[in-house]
């Protein structure tokens, strides 16, 4: 193989990473944005519907830390009936899991009459991989959480959020 073979090789090679770079870099955020887009309308959804429940949702920095000194993803004060959304989660891709979450709580408090948490018996059992989340709280917390990452990580998690919210508090609604 001579030198001039050599350079055209590398040549052709080089024209054939560049179409892939830029096949990736045009592709690649039509289907991230896609993503990214049904998460925000999902999310938007569901605060929606906990706005429409009487409760107000915040997009900042919860304002209490953790046992930890970190501030969580997200927070509900049921004396408030605030949920705050830690920004951070849009960056980080799990806002939806997050106001999720956050929703099981909301619907745990229409069952306590907005006054505490209550279990709401689910019928599915936690999922292993949810075990590290929940169990570092202890006593009635750790059910209480245990239940909100159960429905987290659900394929259907949405729909069982906003059914939740639907049955358990639209008797104590604060429009």
């Amino acid at each position: 193989m001579n030198l001039k073979t050599i350079l055209k090789n590398l040549n052709q090679g080089k024209l054939f990473f560049i179409f892939l770079i830029v096949t990736l870099i045009v592709v690649y955020p039509l289907f991230g944005y896609s993503q990214d887009n049904q998460q925000v309308t999902q999310f938007n959804f569901l605060e929606k519907t906990l706005i429409s429940y009487g409760f107000t949702v915040k997009k900042e920095i919860p304002p209490y830390k953790n046992r930890y000194g970190i501030r969580p993803y997200g927070l509900l004060e049921g004396k408030t009936q605030t949920v705050w959304i830690n920004p951070v989660v849009f960056d980080l891709g799990n806002a939806k899991a997050t106001i999720i979450h956050e929703a099981v709580h909301a619907a745990q408090l229409c069952v306590g009459n907005k006054e505490e948490f209550k279990l709401l018996n689910l019928d599915i059992e936690p999922p292993k991989m949810t075990h590290p989340y929940f169990m570092r709280y202890h006593n009635y917390r750790k059910e209480i959480e245990a239940e909100a990452y159960t429905v987290q990580v659900q394929p259907n998690s949405l729909e069982i959020a906003k059914n939740f919210l639907d049955s358990y508090c639209s008797s104590n609604n604060n429009k």
